[in-house]
């Protein structure tokens, strides 16, 4: 497969993302309805924490395997365990301090960087829109090396199942970034929500362009626990949107057909041999 196709089909994989973006621009939808559609956002994104968690946990498995029989070291171990633990936390706490920072920012008059200030200018919902945004890109950036690394290694097969099913995977996280809009009557724009898409499905295309460029391990594990680190963030606060709108019952079916979703996609692969 020459380069310009295998780019492609990484651009079409991470395309997918925008098929389920259109939900978040529902008008008058019922509040049973609102709180299923969260809830299965809430699904999926724990999916993707589950699935991330458990790639990321991999080579630092390994590494300690290795360090134990003499194959590795512990140095190894150690450096690839501080990568994973230091990802997530700054995933996780850099934006709970970033919400408490915007709210003493709204408190006082102290004046913000250009970046800042248009984050600070959007509502709550599609301030937390944008953070699941980003976990998803971080997510996906991972995938995109995982496709590259596995073309640039001669296999082939495996980079065109990877491609397959992400690209079905990706199809569900659409759902995830418009989750926060099931809440109220915010209604996003149809340019927020192509930004939204283009922040959570490039990063599949640009992953596979520096996966097939080179393959390191420990940048692959970095932004794996990032994205485990933000997206642990993003449940969290989606969860205090469910419990807001009550409907407990309903939390608890759409949360878990969200889940089941993402382990359906995930099955793709794994029946493929993947």
């Amino acid at each position: 497969m020459s380069e310009t196709k295998l780019l492609i089909l990484a651009a079409i994989a991470g395309s997918t993302i925008f098929l389920g973006l259109p939900v978040g621009r529902l008008k008058h939808a019922m509040p049973r309805t609102r709180a299923a559609l969260n809830a299965v956002a809430i699904g999926i994104l724990v999916f993707l924490l589950f699935d991330v968690l458990a790639h990321a946990n991999e080579p630092v498995e390994t590494a300690l395997l290795g360090a134990q029989d003499g194959t590795g070291t512990w140095t190894r171990f150690c450096g690839l365990l501080a990568v994973f633990v230091v990802g997530v936390t700054i995933g996780s706490v850099s934006l709970v301090r970033y919400d408490r920072w915007m709210a003493n920012r709204s408190a006082g008059t102290s004046k913000a960087t250009a970046a800042s200030g248009i984050i600070a200018g959007l509502s709550d919902a599609k301030r937390l829109s944008l953070f699941i945004a980003l976990g998803i890109g971080l997510h996906n950036f991972s995938e995109g090396l995982a496709i590259g690394q596995s073309a640039a290694s001669g296999e082939i097969d495996l980079a065109l199942m990877l491609i397959i099913g992400f690209a079905l995977h990706n199809g569900t996280e659409g759902f995830g970034i418009v989750g926060p809009f099931a809440s109220g009557d915010d209604r996003p724009s149809w340019r927020f929500l192509g930004a939204m898409g283009l922040i959570g499905g490039l990063p599949t295309f640009l992953g596979t362009v520096v996966g097939n460029s080179f393959v390191n391990e420990t940048l692959f594990l970095a932004f794996l626990a990032l994205a485990a680190g933000s997206i642990i963030y993003v449940v969290v606060q989606l969860l205090k949107v469910a419990n807001r709108m009550g409907q407990p019952e309903v939390l608890m079916w759409g949360l878990v057909a969200g889940l089941f979703l993402g382990f359906a996609t995930d099955y793709v692969l794994v029946a493929a041999g993947a």
